[in-house]
């Protein structure tokens, strides 16, 4: 029945009388309910004093610490078609062990005797070499004979000419000496032909003197032709002089055309054995890439190209492979504004997907099934989700992480920040604020004892 009068039931009527209203207003219930709401407002009192661990969440999954030792994929540097498969999906290989046999699809690969055939050429190409080594050595030796033969023949000619002009020089000395004579004997016949005439010499005195003086006109005239001539052959020697130079010049210029072409003809050859040689290198290298080794050990995990047969391009993905050894990481994603609240070196909690956990983010020494981590590398970049991508590698004071977690499961991470009262928490969350800024004590010391 309800009391919706003004005048109040109670007043009028004794509900304790009842057994319901003698529960109900029962004063020791009051006290115990007052009691209870006093202790939990001082509980809540106490606990909003109580230390709280600010932390920062993220999630990524679980990788290598070394980039060799992350799930790949094995190519080949060249194209072909495949042969023959030496594995099976899930097998332990070696490192060097033969996944797979490959055979050329290019035509000019396809003769099987093609490095002996290259070495062929390179032999030949080597003697060619050798034979243009030995032209130019000959023709050096030709050059130098050339030049100790112009030698000679110069000596030879400047001898000739020398002697022309001591000769010239005789010659010139006989014809002054016929002109004395000339002039002697024209003095002779005039003073005869005057004694003559005055009676003093015979005729036959005057005929004689005139004979001589005709018989030392004539050596005159025969001395001026001497000496004309050993002019002409001082003359003639000059000229030998310059033929021998120019017909030598020519000789040893035409020697040294064909030295530099014996020689030009030596560097061709030898650039080509280069060119052999390097094509011989790449053929053997070539041939060693038919098989395709696997570059690490570890298990095959899945046959990308599998079919007999099936042609591939250079660098297309064969095989992926997972190396056997490795140290395990996690790679986290966290928010871009806690990204400054992260330093390398700090720790932080990894809770892995499939190991049950009990979390309490605020208090990490009452949380269970989570692991010891350590920060060793932030990316200076944002990632394409939007996130920063932080690297944590096991930490070696705390448990070692399960042995059961594979390469790629996902993980959950908790990066433990300052410590600061629940009430500034409650506060701080209520507002939205970021958690507080700080900077690790080491980092603090080494600014100090600058």
């Amino acid at each position: 029945m309800l009391n919706i009068s003004k005048n109040p039931v109670n007043q009028d009527v004794d509900l304790t009388k009842f057994k319901s209203g003698a529960k109900i207003f029962n004063k020791r219930h009051y006290r115990l309910f007052n009691r209870f709401l006093i202790g939990f407002a001082v509980f809540l009192v106490i606990v909003l004093f109580l230390p709280w661990t600010q932390n920062v969440n993220g999630s990524g999954n679980v990788t290598t610490l070394q980039p060799g030792h992350r799930p790949q994929t094995i190519q080949s540097a060249i194209p072909g078609r495949i042969e023959r498969w030496y594995v099976e999906e899930g097998d332990f290989v070696q490192q060097g062990d033969t996944i797979l046999h490959i055979s050329e699809v290019k035509s000019e690969y396809f003769d099987p005797q093609l490095v002996e055939r290259t070495g062929d050429q390179i032999q030949a190409k080597s003697n060619a070499v050798n034979s243009y080594g030995s032209k130019v050595t000959a023709l050096r030796t030709q050059i130098s004979a050339i030049g100790n033969e112009q030698a000679l023949k110069s000596e030879q000619a400047q001898n000739k000419l020398q002697q022309a002009l001591l000769k010239v020089e005789s010659d010139s000395i006989d014809l002054e000496a016929a002109r004395t004579n000339l002039t002697i004997a024209q003095a002779q016949y005039e003073r005869t032909f005057q004694l003559q005439q005055e009676g003093l010499k015979a005729l036959p005195d005057v005929e004689e003197k005139r004979l001589k003086l005709q018989e030392t006109q004539a050596k005159l005239i025969s001395q001026e032709n001497k000496y004309l001539a050993s002019q002409n052959e001082v003359i003639n020697a000059r000229l030998e002089i310059n033929r021998l130079g120019a017909e030598y010049a020519e000789k040893v210029s035409k020697a040294e055309s064909d030295l530099e072409t014996a020689r030009s003809n030596q560097f061709d050859a030898q650039a080509q054995v280069s060119k052999l040689e390097n094509d011989y290198s790449n053929y053997v290298i070539r041939g060693s890439m038919n098989y395709v080794l696997a570059p690490q050990s570890g298990y095959i995990t899945k046959a990308l190209r599998a079919g007999i047969g099936e042609t591939f391009k250079e660098g297309e993905r064969l095989v992926g492979i997972m190396p056997s050894d490795f140290q395990l990481a996690v790679e986290t994603y966290v928010n871009p504004i806690d990204v400054p609240l992260l330093h390398v070196g700090e720790e932080m909690r990894v809770q892995f997907d499939g190991w049950p956990a009990i979390v309490f983010s605020g208090w990490e020494n009452m949380s269970y099934g989570t692991y010891g981590a350590e920060i060793v590398a932030i990316d200076n970049f944002i990632s394409d989700n939007g996130k920063y991508r932080v690297l944590l590698a096991p930490d070696p004071e705390e448990p070692d992480w399960p042995r059961g977690i594979r390469v790629g499961s996902g993980a959950t991470t908790i990066a433990l920040l300052n410590v600061v009262p629940i009430w500034y928490e409650i506060w701080r969350t209520l507002n939205g604020f970021p958690p507080d800024f700080y900077q690790p004590e080491q980092s603090t010391k080494t600014a100090e004892k600058k």
